[in-house]
Formats: structure tokens, sequence, C-alpha cells
């Protein structure tokens, strides 16, 4: 049976330059062929203008960029690494990954960008399952050769192998081409609503890891499309951070709804001139009404948005735009242009059903895993394991499938009882697990992170979440911890550690 996009609602996005093709999947018109086309035409544009920098480090033109990258590509060729041989890259943020990663590219290869939070075993297994030819390690100087650049590449050849930071087993390497790359660029031009034409005077911080697909190809990659300047935070740090925003005249902010937070907490922050930044958007993880109305407060002159989406998605999949941010804030916003969306398998009383994405930065498929690819690519639309529910084009994510909880038959979905901690009484951070129960099967728990200086009380959190919630979905355990949540680097909430290694207080009574 064939599977029926939803409406797309009153998306306020620019969809214009957009055809479909044989199978229905939406294209944008007129992108270029490769990484490599796109760069060169920023080089070109912008050759003198500032392209890189690394705070606390170099500083590099568009012309600098291009040519120590094709240096690194001659360098690679000079190892042996071949037209799609792939290539690892394990070090940190900064210039030298930026390089590596363009290198990479010029040369005709693969990059393999790795989570250096992965555990040793995973960095091996990612170097290994990969197949990489080589390795790009700290403390080792990068390729070095006579300049090579092959700009031959088409729109659906592999550009590079993202693998998933997974809870369970090892990560999957998600095959992004070249055409993925360049839509989700696309899109988060047009959804944060960017004016091509002041491209060479943006301004974006990057302060998350590049590694992950919101710095590399949501941050670095659309500023190099814009000829703009991309500005690296190597290790973040709330000052460093606040810091470079100031210095380097930053305009544009990608993070995770904490990092807002953290930042807005600083006792200083008053004194502090931040009117130059003019787009603020977060994602992976829920946020409150209350600090999006924080966030507008402190940078009076930027508009807000909430990107969802998947490394199988290149990126971005969902925004939701400014007007909308502080009253809708817990949707995750409307299908960006080139994305249609389906829900499989729907609750008939909730309206809840996994989330189907079909687009054009939908990956490839997972590399060496034709079954995992079998599960998941189904038809043109990619299962996301996500569980959501649709109204009037918004989409309202409440749960991975995997994490909801069964409660005596009833289903309790983490994210909509997360959404309703972000705004309780004395709590910074929070997500939701099941507690194994013998008579219910599983009961509802909440980890709490309280707000700095603030003794934490559960019944005015449990009074909060009454007002909000049904009953059956209200915690009845609690844990109390000082130390972050444990999260992916793209801000989501790891739940296996916190369902395996948390001790629960006696359960809350009188319900």
């Amino acid at each position: 049976m064939a599977v029926e996009p939803l409406p797309r609602g009153a998306a306020p996005f620019d969809t214009s330059g957009i055809d479909r093709d044989a199978l229905g999947v939406a294209h944008y018109t007129g992108l270029p062929s490769s990484l490599v086309t796109m760069l060169r035409d920023s080089v070109d544009r912008n050759p003198h203008g500032e392209a890189l920098v690394e705070v606390g480090g170099e500083r590099l033109t568009y012309r600098q960029l291009w040519e120590r990258s094709a240096r690194v590509a001659g360098g690679l060729v000079a190892r042996g690494v071949g037209r799609g041989d792939r290539v690892a890259n394990l070090l940190p943020a900064g210039v030298d990954w930026v390089l590596a990663f363009l290198g990479t590219q010029l040369a005709g290869a693969v990059a393999v960008p790795v989570n250096t939070r992965f555990a040793e075993p995973e960095i091996a297994y990612v170097i290994s399952d990969s197949g990489s030819a080589t390795v790009l390690r700290p403390g080792e100087p990068l390729p070095d050769g006579d300049p090579v650049v092959l700009d031959d590449a088409r729109p659906g050849d592999l550009a590079a192998i993202f693998y998933t930071s997974g809870t369970t087993g090892f990560p999957k390497g998600a095959m992004t081409s070249h055409e993925n790359f360049l839509s989700n660029v696309e899109t988060a031009i047009r959804v944060i609503g960017i004016d091509r034409a002041d491209g060479p005077a943006l301004r974006n911080l990057v302060s998350v890891p590049l590694f992950h697909v919101t710095g590399c190809n949501s941050q670095l990659l659309v500023q190099l499309a814009l000829a703009g300047t991309t500005v690296v935070l190597p290790v973040f740090e709330v000052r460093a951070f606040l810091r470079a925003v100031i210095d380097e005249r930053i305009d544009t902010l990608v993070s995770v709804p904490a990092i807002y937070a953290l930042a807005l907490a600083q006792p200083d922050l008053g004194d502090l001139d931040l009117s130059r930044v003019r787009r603020i958007t977060y994602g992976g993880a829920p946020i409150a009404p209350s600090l999006v109305e924080r966030i507008t407060k402190a940078f009076p002159a930027a508009s807000v948005g909430n990107g969802f989406g998947l490394t199988e998605t290149s990126s971005i999949a969902t925004f939701l735009p400014h007007d909308l941010a502080a009253d809708h804030a817990d949707s995750v916003g409307f299908a960006a242009p080139v994305v249609d969306l389906a829900l499989d398998a729907v609750d008939p009383v909730s309206g809840v059903g996994e989330l189907l994405v079909r687009a054009p930065n939908v990956v490839m498929g997972y590399w060496n895993k034709p079954d995992a690819t079998a599960g998941a690519f189904v038809d043109g639309w990619l299962h996301t394991g996500d569980l959501a529910h649709v109204d009037d084009g918004l989409v309202h994510v409440v749960d991975r499938a995997k994490d909801m909880i069964n409660r005596g038959g009833e289903n309790v979905y983490c994210v909509e009882v997360e959404n309703a901690l972000a705004g309780a009484p004395g709590v910074a951070d929070a997500a939701v697990v099941a507690v194994p129960d013998a008579v219910m099967g599983e009961k509802v728990g909440a980890v709490i992170v309280p707000l700095p200086g603030a003794v934490f009380e559960v019944w005015p959190v449990v009074e909060h979440l009454r007002e909000r919630l049904a009953d059956f979905k209200v915690p009845q355990f609690f844990s109390v911890r000082t130390e972050p949540l444990p999260r992916n680097p793209g801000g989501k909430i790891l739940k296996r550690p916190l369902r395996e290694g948390t001790e629960w207080g006696a359960p809350v009574h009188g319900r």
C-alpha cells in the first residue's frame, strides 16, 4: 500500500525551484554538483574574505582554505588514497578538522568523521567497518603534498559516512551523498531565512562537535556555501562561548537548549552586548516556553527557531519558525521544503505513529548493513523510529519507539512528560524513563538535575505536572543528580545508561 504524505500545513518556507522525480521525491533545482563545486564557487566569490577561524588558533581566508585543503588532498593521494576510499577523521574540532574534511572531498575520497567521544572499541569498530584507507589522528601532521583537486563528483556519489551514536550495539554508518549534503544546506538557508546577499558578512559560531551532522552539515557547510565565516570553538566552556560571541561578532548561533540556559544563567550576562546576534537555532531536546522567552529577551535582535533531524536525514527534517517558537515550544515545526512526512501504525486514540521521512537529504542507507538498511529505508521512506503526531502540519515528537513506557496498558510518551518537566519549579534538566514494576509492568521515572543553588522538592513538581498531564503520566519515581544528563553529540538524552544505572527513591504516594 502506497504511503501518502501528510498535509504540509501553513509552513512559511520558500518552495520555489523544486521538482519531483519519478518516485515522487522532491529535489531542489540548480544545486551545485558536489561539495567541491560549492566550495570553489565560494572561493571565486570571496577569495580574500575570512572563511574559517579557530578560537585561540588560526584564521584562514577562502583562498587559503582552498589551497591548504588541496595540499591535504595531494598528501592523501601520495599516501595511496584513491577515488572512493574512506578517510577516518579523529581530529578535534578546529582548522585541521575542516582541512581534513575538505581535503578528503578534493581527493575524491569519502570522509568518515569519527565521534571522538566513542569508547575505544567503538572507534576501532568505525575504522574497521568503514575500511578506511588512512586515519587522521591528533598529534600527527596533516597529509601534505602537491595540490590535487578532483571536481567531477556527481550529486549521487558517496561523500561521507557519519556513524550514528547508537544506544545499543555498535554504531551504523549513514552513507551521505553530495546531494544529501547540498539539499540540507539549501534547506537551512530557506528555513532559517538567510538572505543570500548577506552571505559573505555572516559569522556563525560552531560550539557543537564537527563530527556531528548539526555542526558539520547545518553550520560549517552552510557558511561555506554562503561564503561567510565559520568560527569554531574547539572545546565548549560557557565563558569562552560568550567571549567568542562578542569578540568574533557572531550573528548566528546553533546549539542545544541546555547550552543557552547555561549562558543565560551567567551573572554578568546583562553587561554583554548581544545585539549583533540575529539568528538562534536550537534542537535535540525539549525546551520550555520560558527559556524561549528568556532567549529572545537576552538576544533582542535575534529570531529563534527549533530544528529537528537525524543523522539519517543529514540534519534538518523539520523546523519551527520564530513566529511560533514561544506558543508552540513543544513542536519541532513544519516539514522542510523538500521533505515529505507520513505516520505509520497510527494509534487511533492519540493519533501517534512512527514518523516517516521522504526527502533528498535522506541518506543512501547504512554502510555494510543491508539488513538494517532494508528495515529502515522502505519504498523511499525512512522509518525514523520516532513517535509523533502531526496537527495542521506541526510535528510533535513524543518519544523514540524503543523508549515508550507501557504503564499497565497505557502508553506514556517520555518526551511529553519531559516537555512538562522543562518548566517545572526547580528543574534545570530532566529525563523520563521506565521503571520496572511487578504489577504494572512499567511505571514512570524522572531523573532530575536541579537548578544551580536550588533545593529540589518533589511535591511542587508533581503538582505542576498534575495540572498538565493525565494522572498515569505523572512520574511516581524520582532520582535527583547534580551531574549533567548523558547525551549524544546532538544533544539527545541517552536513555539506556539512565534505565540501567539510576537508583530510585521511594515511590511518590497519594495517587
